[in-house]
Formats: structure tokens, sequence, C-alpha cells
């Protein structure tokens, strides 16, 4: 089934849109071999068999640093298939394919200008919620031996997203999404990226975006510290590969 087009306005949700989930990937941490090792989750694999999808994450699936990654507002990373054209263009990667950017679901038809934080989705019995943007980290950039490659995704906003788990269930590469709720149209996942990242004297916009009731805590406490500090955050170890 073809994916629904968003509609403008108040009608956004008057009609559902569905879109396909193109695959589902997970993976356990595991050491990766460097010249300097280092552990992470990072490379999935493919999976067409039906998974359970917890609060905190997918079965089979798991992080190394849960800091930064997974739990409850990171249950699911989530990235469009129709950025890997760019991609393999920008970085003369033609074998790039779903699940290299690191992500659980890969899904057609949606980039960040087309979903809103809060929204949310009913994927066979199972509920999600958009929470955040997701940040790249410099485990992107030593996975495929770019120094600026999380620089690059984050600059061009082909960021992808993080869902929480409102009701858990199985889920199955192949089944549709459904969006069943937007309470925040305004503030897109590509707006929220630009406030955050680029957009950074806005303290109206960054006091707008915190107040958003179903943006994750995590940026809830960054966008204060901006409004309190009138600085914003220090990014450049979680861009930069360390040496």
């Amino acid at each position: 089934m073809p994916a629904a087009k968003l509609l403008s306005g108040k009608d956004k949700t008057a009609d559902m849109l569905s879109t396909g989930i193109v695959s589902i990937q997970v993976g356990k941490p595991q050491v990766m071999p460097d010249e300097k090792p280092w552990t992470s989750g990072f490379l999935k694999q493919a999976t067409t068999e039906p998974l359970w999808l917890g609060t905190t994450n997918l079965d089979g699936d798991g992080q190394a640093d849960l800091e930064h990654h997974g739990g409850p507002h990171k249950a699911v990373c989530v990235y469009s298939a129709e950025h890997y054209s760019y991609w393999k263009k920008q970085l003369d990667l033609p074998n790039l394919a779903p699940g290299d950017f690191g992500e659980n679901f890969t899904v057609a038809d949606l980039t960040e200008d087309d979903l809103c934080i809060g929204d949310t989705w009913q994927l066979g019995d199972a509920i999600v919620q958009v929470s955040q943007p997701r940040q790249p980290c410099w485990k992107l950039a030593r996975r495929w031996k770019i120094k600026d490659l999380a620089v690059q995704v984050q600059q061009t906003g082909f960021t992808g997203w993080y869902f929480r788990v409102l009701t858990e269930g199985r889920v199955q590469g192949g089944m549709q999404l459904q969006l069943v709720d937007r309470p925040h149209e305004q503030w897109t996942v590509t707006q929220a990226n630009r406030i955050m990242h680029h957009d950074k004297k806005n303290q109206d916009a960054a006091r707008n975006l915190a107040s958003v009731p179903e943006l994750s805590p995590s940026w809830m406490a960054t966008l204060v510290k901006r409004l309190d500090t009138g600085l914003p955050p220090d990014t450049s170890k979680r861009l930069v590969p360390p040496v």
C-alpha cells in the first residue's frame, strides 16, 4: 500500500498517515576491530522474524552506552530509507543499505520534515511515539572511517529520530506504521533539529520546544540549561571520534 500524503494544517490527523517499515535491524554490543578497539551495538542485522517491542528495547537488540542510547525515551532508533541515495553518492559508498546508520527501523516515504515530536503511531499491536531527533555520535563516523560523518549528518538534518513505546507488542518488517495522533504539528523533527543545532540564539524557540511535554527529558534538560546559561552545549565530544 502506498503511503498516504501528509495533509496540511489542522487536517493532518483527519486522515491517518500510514507508511511501511522497510526493514527491522537488531544487534547486541560487540567489540569493533580497529587500531583502538571500541564496543558498540551499531552493527545490526536485518531480520524478517516477528520481534517483541518492549518499553526499553527490541528483543535481540542492545546498546553499549546506556547513558546516551536506549532506555524508555530512545527505545527504537528510526531512519528514513529516503536518505540512503544521498549518502551513497555523498560518501561514495554505493553499497550502503538499510541498517547501515545503526537504526532499528528503516521506514519508507517519511523524513524528518514529515513527522512531529509527540506523534503517536500504531504498528500492529504496538503503539509508539516520537520523542526526539537522533543526535549522531562519533561511533557512526568511526564505523565508516569518515571523521566528520556525524557532523555531516547533523548539518544536513538527516538525523533520524527515536520512538518511545507506549504499548508493547510484536513487530515485523513490512508492517504498516499508522499515525493516530499529532498534538504538535508545528514541531517537526526538522524544526527541533534546527532549534537545537543551528538556530542556537533563538531563546524563545528553545523555550517553546522545551515546553513540549512529549519531548524527551534529555532534550528538555539541554534546552533548559541553554536558557539558564545563554550558551549552547559543547557537542565536540559527541561528534568527533576520540583519538
